[in-house]
Order: structure tokens, then sequence, then C-alpha cells
């Protein structure tokens, strides 16, 4: 999958051609322009909202705003740069929806996991998926929940900076900042989550007594992780790493390059239906496009 804050790209066509054709009333264009997209912005969105299917709307609202305004893309910046500040603008000022309703601090984030019992692993007999799947949804929920802990601003540039490998002056264009201050503001995110996670998560730190196999149970019961709907984990799955490719940027801290390491061993996402999705977004604003499904 093309990464598009990478500054190598092997596409036969540009962002910008495709611009140009989507503008003049090709249909193919726009929709290899938006599918291009699509995935990174889904996967900022769950990073700002946590559950998938309210990122599935926060997706769609910003594709909307891209698709209105793509006549009015001057080529003054890559668009790229165009594109996710858009999102960027929409994540940040957007009603507040889902897990975000229900703010809470790393102190009353830590609290709550302490006080979820350590339990046994449930009967493999009893759960429609395999156990270590359910542990690695307990992990992925329970990490992306310390990423609410963070506000806004800060789980934005850390999602964008840490977790998709962006860089400090990409990241600064996005957000409309220097790439200085970019990176001063993702070492204090950075700073926040490692504090927690170093004094809570067995994973980051092994003197820890939280484990996420002894908190899946609990959390199951807890409602925390439904087996029956798993949202960020599956039998198959592509990471973060992987797709986005390693990150250029060096931590001297050991320990916090540890839980940068897990955030970029998370999956990497996809909406539940590509083609059909982008066909409901244009409709519903009135452009009536025939997408090729091949």
């Amino acid at each position: 999958m093309r990464n598009p804050f990478s500054e190598e790209t092997s596409d036969d066509i540009s962002d910008s051609q495709l611009v140009h054709q989507a503008n003049r009333g090709d249909r193919a264009a726009l929709e290899k322009l938006v599918l291009r997209h699509q995935a990174w912005v889904y996967n900022i969105a769950v990073r700002m909202v946590f559950h998938p299917q309210d990122a599935e709307e926060v997706t769609q609202e910003v594709l909307v705003k891209v698709i209105t305004k793509l006549s009015t893309f001057k080529e003054e910046s890559k668009f790229r740069t165009w594109l996710y500040r858009i999102a960027a603008n929409h994540v940040l000022n957007m009603k507040r929806r889902g897990a975000e309703t229900h703010e809470m601090t790393f102190s009353e984030y830590g609290a709550a996991i302490n006080d979820t019992a350590d339990m046994e692993l449930p009967d493999p007999k009893s759960v429609p998926v395999a156990l270590p799947v359910l542990v690695e949804e307990a992990k992925n929920s329970c990490t992306m929940g310390m990423l609410m802990c963070l506000d806004r601003r800060q789980r934005l540039i850390f999602t964008l900076g840490e977790i998709l490998g962006v860089s400090d002056t990409v990241g600064g264009e996005v957000l409309e900042m220097t790439a200085a201050n970019f990176r001063q503001c993702l070492a204090r995110a950075r700073r926040d989550l490692h504090h927690f996670m170093n004094n809570q998560c067995g994973l980051v730190n092994t003197s820890n007594p939280c484990r996420c196999p002894k908190k899946t149970r609990g959390f199951i019961e807890n409602g925390h992780v439904d087996p029956q709907n798993l949202l960020f984990t599956t039998q198959h799955v592509e990471r973060i790493r992987d797709v986005a490719g390693e990150t250029l940027r060096e931590i001297e801290d050991v320990v916090e390059q540890q839980h940068v390491d897990l955030y970029r061993d998370h999956p990497f996402l996809r909406p539940s239906d590509e083609i059909q999705w982008l066909q409901r977004t244009l409709q519903q604003e009135g452009v009536r496009r025939t997408l090729r499904l091949n």
C-alpha cells in the first residue's frame, strides 16, 4: 500500500494529476484519489474517537469536505498537505462523540485498569476466536484507550509523528506550525504516555503487575472486549510498521522507544467496505458517479 507521507513513490500517476483529472470529470481518477488516502484518514480518525464505527463517520465527513472542496485546491502546497490539513482541522474541532464524551485522565484510566480483576483466560470452547486473538484485542483496546487520555492535539501529533511516522517537517505543514514546534509537542505527548505506561503497563516495564492475559477476561466481563465483535484485531492483520515503513525519528530513551514500538505494532485498520462506502459518500453529496470496481 502506498504511504502518502513517504517522499518516495512508485506510483504511475501523482495526486496532482489525479486532482486535475477528477476536476475535469474523470470518475475513475476521483475514485483512485480518494481510495489512495481513505485508509490513512481512517487510521487517524480511529485514534481520535476510539470506536471504528465512529471513525468511519469521521472519515466520511473528512472525505466529503475533500471532495466538495477539490476544485479549490490551487497547488500552493502538496495535495497531501492540503488533504491532511482538512483532516486535522476536522478532528481537532469536531463535536465530541463516542469514547470522547467520557473524558478520562491517566490517573483515572490507571485506576479503572487496576479495578479490573485479574482472572484466568476464559475456556477456549466458550469463545468464538482463539485466546491469543482475544489477548491481542485486549492489548490493542487498552493501549488505544491510553491514547484517549491525551488531549486532542497531543493525540493527533502522536498519531502522525510516532504511529504513522510522519516527519517533523510534514507534520508541521499539516498542523501549520514549525517543524521544531511539532517535534517539541510530539516529545511532550510521548513523555506523557511514557510516564503512564512505565508505571502501569507490563508490556513496557516488566516490573509492573498489569498483564494483558490477566485482564482479558475482566475486560470481557466489563464489556470492554466483545469476543463476538472484535474492534481492532483479526486473525490476519497488517501492522502499522509494515504499511507505513520505518520512521526516521530516533528516540534516545530506550523505554520511550518501547512504548512507541508498541503503538507501531498496532493493526493498520481499514474501513468496512471501501468501495461501497465511497459510493455512498459521493451519492450523499449529490455527486452521481459510476465507480469502476476493478
